[in-house]
């Protein structure tokens, strides 16, 4: 009898022991398969434009080239209307992340800095020229430089990087909703992220 008591208590705890085993690994295998579908979401975002805009305006460009001991003048001058496309985008594979399946949790570490893109197009009216001082390949590469630049000054004073950054963290909604799904936890900035509105409106 004491034989098959002892029997009896030796399977349970083999039993067991083999049940605890496979539980551990289905876990294990659990957190690693959810730990690669994080991070191949992540690595999938790639270059992300968040925000678009269009400005116009008109210039004016003028030369002038005094020739002959400053006797004759030389002028040339033209009338340009110039329109541009903005983009501000994020490269999120440049994003760094920290992943803890241990700890079920996700670290936004570093987000990279927004790349604003200036699309220019010109178009030129009343161009005049005189025969001394005709327009070059380096006044158009000038006219171009000058009026990007010029573009790129209104964009940093309009505030589309800001716009840019709130658009930003609703598009990282999609990681925290991945987490959140998966029971794992979303960290950024040092903080945990509970519930959406903390990503829509980010502390500043």
């Amino acid at each position: 009898m004491n034989r098959f008591i002892i029997g009896f208590f030796a399977a349970i705890l083999l039993l067991g022991g083999i049940w605890l085993f496979v539980n551990d690994k289905a876990k294990e295998a659990e957190l690693q398969a959810n730990s690669s579908l994080i991070q191949q979401q992540i690595q999938q975002v790639g270059k992300l434009v968040v925000t678009e805009a269009y400005y116009s305006q008109v210039f004016t460009y003028k030369n002038s080239q005094k020739l002959f001991l400053n006797m004759v003048s030389a002028d040339k001058k033209a009338l340009i209307v110039a329109k541009a496309k903005a983009t501000v985008e994020y490269d999120l594979r440049q994003m760094e992340t920290e992943i803890d399946p241990n700890k079920k949790t996700v670290t936004i570490v570093k987000i990279p800095e927004p790349v604003v893109n200036v699309y220019p197009e010109f178009e030129y009216y009343d161009v005049t020229q005189d025969y001394l001082n005709q327009f070059e390949g380096k006044d158009y590469n000038t006219i171009k430089t000058s009026i990007t630049a010029q573009f790129r000054k209104k964009i940093d004073e309009s505030g589309l990087k800001d716009d840019a950054q709130d658009r930003l963290m609703s598009e990282l909604l999609n990681i925290y909703i991945l987490t959140n799904s998966l029971e794992w936890t979303l960290v950024y900035n040092e903080e945990v992220i509970e519930n959406q509105e903390q990503l829509i409106s980010p502390k500043k």
